[in-house]
């Protein structure tokens, strides 16, 4: 998942005119909203989107939703009320609240000032992390890495740093030591995966993300679970506990069918294992209780037809928002916005008393 993206704003419209097919009874809403996200195609965009038809169909809010925007910007907007809605991978709250990375400017008291404003909608899962290679490159698992180049991830940011942790926890190995880093940005990730310049990757995913239909279709490849020791391992249980990481668990066929025919799955057992890198969609603590409640029900009563609108929908934990995949409470500063714990608990569900205000 792309923390980055141009900074144009693209303001779409044409999310309004298609809520319209959703009822023919929707009414004008009447309060306008603006929400910032990344570019098309994963679930970081899907689910801002998918909230944005409901709001117009249900004529609760004309949300204008901008999308290709770089987050760490986008997180800063909604916790300075400059925007309302944002989506949000929870390491970033994190490291506001610390003052640290990419807010190290804002020091840490006014960094834990602002990320205090910040509340969230509902969380869902922005990729998983595992390793995968085109069999052409003869990799044998997790322990050949050694010597290897290695595609982990854009020069900077989270993904860079989750990768070269995951890695190290497996094998040991230690990025520029035991085996070489290759980075690009996320443009150019499957042209350099598909080039032949790496030999392995380990990166986040989705079951499957247009990247891995493509790569797909180039070749045959294989994907490598974490090992269940491994995943079971303290200092590995510590790191995905860790704000913006959790377990990620699916059946090995789930993972063959997310990931398509030219794919094999390597695991020990019926279980592939991977990181999960979680976010949601958040908003500023002072947005109205009511509005909330509506957004939040809005998404919750249609999340069907959400996980009905792309191949990986249903497995990104849409609906999820208790336990460790929700990825909040422990050092996540974030909780739930009051008028969005309403919502769920509503509607049958179950948050975490860690989680709400």
């Amino acid at each position: 998942m792309s923390l980055g993206g141009h900074m144009t704003r693209l303001f779409s419209f044409t999310a309004f005119a298609a809520a319209a097919s959703l009822t023919a009874t929707a009414v004008v809403a009447q309060v306008n909203l603006t929400a910032e996200t990344v570019t098309p195609g994963g679930s970081a965009y899907l689910a801002p989107s998918h909230l944005t038809e409901v709001a117009a169909a249900k004529g609760i809010a004309n949300i204008q939703l901008a999308d290709g925007q770089t987050l760490t910007n986008s997180v800063q907007n909604v916790a300075e009320g400059k925007t309302d809605i944002a989506t949000t991978p929870f390491i970033l709250p994190f490291l506001m609240s610390r003052g640290v990375g990419p807010y190290a400017s804002l020091g840490k008291e006014k960094g834990a000032e602002l990320a205090s404003n910040m509340r969230v909608l509902y969380s869902f899962s922005l990729g998983a992390f595992f390793m995968y290679a085109f069999d052409s490159k003869g990799v044998d698992g997790w322990q050949d890495l050694k010597g290897r180049k290695v595609f982990n991830g854009p020069p900077r940011g989270a993904a860079l740093n989750n990768s070269r942790s995951i890695v190290q926890i497996i094998t040991g190995l230690k990025d520029g030591e035991g085996y070489e880093g290759v980075q690009a940005n996320w443009g150019q990730a499957t042209s350099t995966i598909n080039d032949g310049t790496v030999d392995a990757v380990v990166l986040p995913e989705l079951f499957p993300s247009g990247r891995i239909v493509e790569l797909g279709a180039a070749g045959n490849l294989t994907a490598w679970s974490i090992p269940k020791d491994v995943f079971e391992s303290e200092p590995m249980q510590k790191y995905m506990s860790s704000p913006g990481n959790a377990p990620w668990l699916m059946t090995v066929a789930a993972a063959k069918a997310g990931l398509g025919e030219n794919w094999t799955v390597v695991s020990e057992d019926d279980t592939f294992r991977g990181m999960s890198t979680v976010g949601g969609d958040t908003v500023n603590k002072n947005m109205d209780e009511e509005l909330v409640y509506k957004l939040v029900k809005a998404h919750i009563d249609t999340l069907d037809q959400l996980k009905a609108k792309a191949p990986f929908a249903s497995t990104v934990g849409f609906g999820v928002v208790s336990g460790p995949s929700a990825g909040m409470c422990g050092a996540n500063p974030l909780k739930f916005h009051k008028g969005a714990v309403r919502a769920w608990e509503e509607a049958g569900y179950k948050i975490d008393d860690c989680a709400k205000e």
